[in-house]
């Protein structure tokens, strides 16, 4: 069996994710066959796997950290919300349910049972197995039943090292009173703790770094400075999207709608030196020069056409369209686009029809079999081949279909209007492929660069690992597995 260690921390966003990342690409440098794992993640943003199934974008960029396809066994258990309180139910890969937060107590039981499952698969195929942790550990409240922290890393005897985040300040007490509020047997689980996001000179933290260590008696395993090349690798949580400052150039404008999916489609034309991508919050209107509105996934396309309305977003399209701009609807983004959006069996709420944005003429049903599949498809116009995925429930049909934005398989997949300015598409993904994404872009009217996007994210994780091992005793880390 391989070897395992679990990287915890003392909240969200306090790393965790990148760390594990680095590690892992570190950790196969020195030559070990390595794989991610990730009991329970709480995402709207995930990956198809090769297995057909869906895990956290997370655990798909640390998969490709350890040069491996994403597998549905690194990611157990995936929470995607729907509402404020309730979210669907990934079991390796599938949906298993939509529940309330408060009933999802019940299920963890049999939850555990799946985790350890995929745990196992995962260990009797590679070297080393490094987990991350959900939220923190110190949520005692959450301790009984608990599948994310401290309860898988009991069930499977795995140590674990506690990382905290200096820069939203307070890390002394984020660690020492973790420590203060566990019970004693999980405390003893943890062998060490790492500081991360630290700005300036590490040395003017001497003093805090021994305190720690002399308050909770774990041992320290280093200072991580902040990684600035962080934004060139795939966020995973709303809250990590970042605008690109540019005076000029292509204007994109992304709608950060509230239950947005999928985001890291917008990931490569971030990058491109020639764009700017602006990802509008709630409250402001559509920026007069966008060139291009992207209306992206959605975990609830319903409940956020209400929410888009709310922000009064829905006049701002009709008056960029007008103005001659260009829209783009991804997924649920392309349902939005059509007349009305159905959900008779009440899959993303309760059921009912909701009027859509009417600028594509479609109309969407919610039904049938949840499509997750990695596709090769055409763009219909540019005659080109592009590489994409599709992670959706629901139909759409009408007769902008019959001027298909791409063909999949030899079926038309998508919409685009008479005026050719609103097109629609389920195919998530599309911009990693950079032929197809300079193409698109320069029949946009941007002027696209040479950036080769998937060369340039396996770059910053070579970046990131070298970073880690400078920084932080990683040989020292590697060795806490058990």
């Amino acid at each position: 069996m391989a070897r395992a260690l679990m990287i915890q921390g003392t909240g969200s966003n306090v790393g965790k994710s990148m760390l594990v990342a680095g590690l892992c690409r570190a950790a196969r440098l020195r030559g070990l066959s390595v794989a991610p794992f990730k009991p329970q993640n709480m995402s709207n943003n995930a990956a198809v796997t090769a297995d057909g199934g869906e895990i956290g974008r997370a655990q798909a960029l640390q998969a490709m950290a350890c040069g491996l396809a994403a597998h549905s066994d690194m990611n157990p258990v995936l929470l995607k919300p729907e509402t404020e309180m309730g979210a669907q139910v990934v079991v390796q890969g599938k949906r298993l349910t939509t529940t309330r937060a408060r009933d999802y107590a019940a299920l963890k039981p049999a939850l555990m049972s799946a985790v350890l499952d995929s745990f196992q698969r995962l260990r009797a195929k590679y070297d080393l197995v490094i987990v991350e942790g959900a939220g923190s550990p110190a949520e005692i409240n959450l301790r009984q039943g608990d599948i994310a922290n401290m309860g898988f890393a009991e069930a499977a005897n795995v140590p674990v090292v506690l990382c905290g985040d200096i820069d939203r300040g307070g890390v002394i007490a984020q660690i020492v009173g973790t420590k203060t509020v566990m019970p004693t047997t999980d405390a003893d689980r943890i062998k060490g703790f790492i500081i991360n996001k630290f700005r300036g000179d590490p040395a003017l933290f001497d003093d805090g770094y021994a305190a720690i260590s002399q308050m909770t008696g774990w041992r320290g395993y280093g200072v991580a400075p902040w990684f600035a090349d962080a934004w060139r690798l795939p966020a995973e949580d709303a809250l990590d999207i970042v605008d690109t400052p540019r005076g000029d150039g292509f204007h994109i404008v992304c709608l950060r709608l509230s239950r947005i999916a999928n985001f890291d489609d917008l990931d490569p034309l971030s990058q491109e030196a020639n764009v700017r991508v602006t990802m509008l919050p709630p409250g402001q209107p559509i920026p007069a020069d966008a060139d291009l509105v992207i209306l992206p996934g959605s975990k609830s396309t319903r409940g956020d056409l209400e929410f888009l309305r709310a922000q009064g977003w829905d006049i701002d399209l009709i008056a960029h369209h007008r103005r001659g701009g260009r829209v783009l609807g991804i997924c649920g983004g392309y349902q939005m686009l059509g007349h009305r959006v159905a959900d008779p069996m009440g899959i993303e709420g309760p059921p009912g029809d909701t009027p859509g944005l009417g600028l594509l003429d479609v109309r969407t049903v919610m039904g049938g079999d949840k499509q997750l599949t990695e596709v090769r498809a055409c763009h219909t116009m540019l005659d080109l081949p592009f590489t994409g995925y599709e992670i959706h429930i629901g139909r759409s049909d009408g007769p902008d279909c019959a001027r298909p934005f791409a063909h999949v398989r030899g079926r038309p997949e998508g919409a685009v209007s008479p005026c050719g300015r609103v097109a629609g598409s389920y195919l998530h993904g599309m911009f990693a492929d950079d032929v197809f994404r300079r193409a698109w872009l320069a029949e946009l009217g941007a002027q696209p660069s040479d950036t080769a996007y998937t060369s340039r994210v396996e770059d910053t994780l070579d970046a990131l690992a070298e970073h880690l091992t400078t920084h932080l005793d990683v040989p020292g880390l590697l060795a806490l597995a058990t």
